[in-house]
């Protein structure tokens, strides 16, 4: 086995998001990452907006103090697989390694940061991803609803980019996400198959999330149905 780099891994994270409030909960869990030489944070964050149309700038609040740049671009609603190959494309020019792709709507836990460094460090350079560990809480007084139990089916989930960093240099050899892919749905799992066609090898780190369950809507079962759709 090729043995991993003793220097600390550099790496962008990028977040797609179509603003819900989800989103500055995420950047305020990032914001409190304690971060030090050996368990660098970001070299910087990028936010892909992909809201539909001509909207007013998403407003962010992120600490004077944290170390990292947190910017946004736009990705004009063509889907998560658009949004992500938006946000690395832009991402890379920080020469950062790694690119760390989070959902808006995750929480990540103190030692976050520390983790997906350690994560890193143990890839060795024929490693093109390392997938973080989902946490997904569900009612400990009544049985989870069926919309419960299929977000918890994410803690079981391969290749989930819910947390998944992946090299830039992998991300270049397939050209990133299929963009035909229009929604949260098999995106994912299609990148890393040609990831690992391209002779990659992709792992699961120690790190952790949580995923807490989104309120369901009365829209919740037509959208399964048409994630359902692409496996047709």
């Amino acid at each position: 086995m090729t043995p991993a780099s003793t220097e600390p891994a550099t790496y962008a994270v990028v977040i797609p998001s179509v603003g819900r409030p989800t989103l500055q909960w995420l950047l305020d869990t990032l914001s409190a990452q304690d971060v030090d030489a050996r368990h660098p944070g970001p070299l910087e964050v990028v936010v892909v907006d992909d809201r539909h149309g001509d909207v007013a700038p998403l407003r962010l609040s992120v600490p004077d103090t944290v170390a990292w740049t947190v910017r946004t671009v736009r990705g004009y609603g063509r889907g998560p697989a658009a949004a992500r190959n938006r946000g690395w494309r832009a991402a890379r020019r920080s020469g950062a390694e790694w690119i760390a792709f989070l959902d808006d709507d995750v929480e990540l836990p103190a030692g976050w940061a520390q983790r997906l460094a350690e994560d890193l460090a143990a890839c060795g350079p024929e490693t093109g991803a390392t997938q973080g560990r989902i946490d997904v809480p569900l009612p400990d007084t009544r049985r989870p609803t069926d919309w419960e139990r299929n977000t918890a089916s994410l803690e079981d989930a391969d290749w989930a980019t819910a947390d998944m960093a992946y090299r830039v240099a992998a991300l270049e050899a397939v050209a990133g996400f299929d963009e035909r892919f229009p929604r949260a749905y098999r995106e994912d799992a299609d990148l890393a198959l040609r990831v690992r066609r391209a002779g990659w090898q992709l792992v699961r780190g120690e790190r952790r999330i949580t995923h807490p369950v989104r309120p369901a809507d009365d829209l919740v079962s037509l959208r399964v149905q048409a994630g359902n759709a692409d496996d047709a």
